[in-house]
């Protein structure tokens, strides 16, 4: 099952390359920092907790798991309206009920630029209308979606929270936003709260107290020498390679690689 989100950093390339794989797992698979949730989707488990710190997001997420009938319909409305002008009022406009509320969260998912997830200072999606207008895909299914997801606990926490839930049996996928200690890379002008190189070390000692209560963990992380610093000694290392898309300038996109932990 494909993801309905598409998200910066998202996680839909890694199940082509050989060096990625996931442990077998007997407990509830985790998830701290959901974003597109293309590992949770790939693998449809039965049981699982699920949080990022992004309230429309999670809510989205909710809407259609909880009552997906009434997302789609509004989502094909907004297909028949949608033009330049539209889209521009639409991104202004505060709706109120969950299932408006996380249409429109899809409308502009799928309509803006590169798919991106963008807030100014004061919290509002600012992010231009792209050149994709096609809002439904014929292929996907949201009863399906929300099937998958009927099993899931959806939450908006940090990543801590959730973590710290974890017990023997239980798989955690962490795949933080990729900040290192020597730059503020793209993320910077992409989220409101940027997650800090304190944060990267909050992880990996959540991560780690959470392996010894008998959790099994998988990071995917920024392949940087800080990185590989600060999980020096925890885990098998491996290196994963992906081409970046997420830029929007073309020459700032190409082959990159990045670092997979397993422990």
């Amino acid at each position: 099952m494909q993801p309905f989100i598409k998200w910066a950093g998202g996680k839909r390339w890694v199940f082509s390359d050989p060096a990625f794989s996931l442990p077998e797992f007997q407990g509830r698979y985790m998830e701290p920092f959901l974003g597109g949730g293309a590992v949770f989707f790939h693998l449809t488990p039965k049981r699982a907790v699920l949080s990022d710190t992004n309230p429309r997001l999670v809510e989205t997420y909710r809407a259609i798991r909880d009552d997906w009938k009434k997302v789609e319909i509004q989502l094909k409305k907004f297909q028949r309206l949608h033009t330049k002008e539209f889209y521009y009022k639409e991104r202004a406009r505060q709706r109120h009920a969950l299932h408006m509320r996380a249409a429109q969260f899809l409308y502009l998912n799928r309509t803006c630029f590169n798919g991106l997830y963008r807030e100014n200072l004061k919290g509002h999606f600012n992010v231009p209308i792209g050149s994709k207008d096609r809002i439904i895909v014929e292929e996907e299914s949201f009863e399906e979606i929300s099937d998958a997801l009927s099993g899931a606990e959806i939450v908006a926490c940090d990543f801590s929270k959730t973590i710290g839930k974890a017990r023997e049996g239980d798989l955690i996928f962490a795949d933080p936003p990729y900040t290192t200690a020597h730059n503020h890379n793209g993320f910077l002008k992409y989220n409101q709260k940027i997650f800090s190189w304190d944060d990267q070390v909050r992880l990996r000692d959540e991560l780690v107290s959470a392996s010894k209560r008998g959790a099994r963990v998988v990071l995917t992380n920024a392949d940087h020498s800080s990185i590989h610093h600060l999980y020096n000694g925890i885990g098998h290392y491996s290196r994963l390679g992906r081409c970046s898309v997420m830029s929007g300038k073309s020459s700032h996109r190409g082959a990159t690689t990045e670092a997979l932990y397993t422990f």
